[in-house]
């Protein structure tokens, strides 16, 4: 109920831009410029931790990108998923380059949130991202879907005011695979997809779960890639 309400009170409530507040836009120009202006860049944690993917981003997270984020996940900006998609999609190009005709679909996998904190906010803030994403490869001609096969298995705690070390022993073994994931992501590249990554324990734990299913060139199993929205500026190296 919650989240229809946030959907129909966008249609009616003033408009201002999420980033600055600039009123009459949803986005304005200098906005969208720090969000998607920008190629998308191979980011790292500093410390980088073991078994963190290669982990493509779109911006930095500061000043109207974070705001962005913040106004979508926590204030039920709706109509900002499809720019942030955007921004996503750019990163997804990064992380899985197109090689010739025959290739699979990409296929965005959802780093999961706990369900409180979903219900909580009243929606899915990083799926809608991901449909958004998915939506605008398409409409670049390539394939792309979402395949939200990730879930959390376990009670983790809010990672806020952890140390990159505590965070991976939180989220250590928290994530599982979806009965039936196996088969839903035959044929296509996996893609792990995010809007913030900060110490990558969240994505080194997705990569984890995932990659019993993706098999690498030799028969074993290789991590998947990464894209997210943001980043801290120092992770851009």
């Amino acid at each position: 109920m919650r989240g229809w309400w946030r959907e129909i009170s966008g249609l009616v409530l003033p408009v201002a831009c999420g980033g600055c507040g600039r009123p009459r836009t949803e986005l304005c120009e200098q906005c969208a410029l720090a969000l998607y202006g920008w190629a998308a860049r191979r980011a790292r944690p500093v410390p980088e931790p073991e078994g963190l993917p290669v982990v493509h981003a779109a911006a930095a997270y500061s000043d109207a990108v974070r705001a962005l984020l913040l106004a979508h996940k926590e204030r039920g900006a709706m109509g900002l998923a499809r720019p942030l998609g955007r921004a996503l999609a750019g990163a997804v190009r990064a992380s899985a380059p197109a090689r010739g005709a025959g290739l699979g679909p990409v296929l965005l996998v959802p780093v999961p949130s706990a369900r409180r904190a979903v219900r909580a906010r009243g929606h899915d803030p990083l799926r809608r991202i991901a449909l958004a994403a998915a939506g605008e490869l398409r409409r670049t001609g390539r394939p792309a879907q979402v395949l939200p096969v990730l879930r959390q298995h376990r009670q983790v705690a809010d990672q806020a005011g952890l140390t990159a070390r505590e965070r991976l022993v939180n989220l250590s073994a928290a994530l599982r695979l979806r009965p039936g994931a196996e088969s839903l992501l035959k044929g296509g590249t996996a893609v792990l997809v995010d809007d913030l990554m900060t110490t990558g324990a969240s994505l080194v734990e997705a990569a984890r779960a995932l990659s019993a299913v993706q098999e690498g060139d030799r028969g074993g199993s290789e991590r998947p890639n990464a894209a997210v929205v943001a980043v801290p500026a120092l992770s851009f190296r």
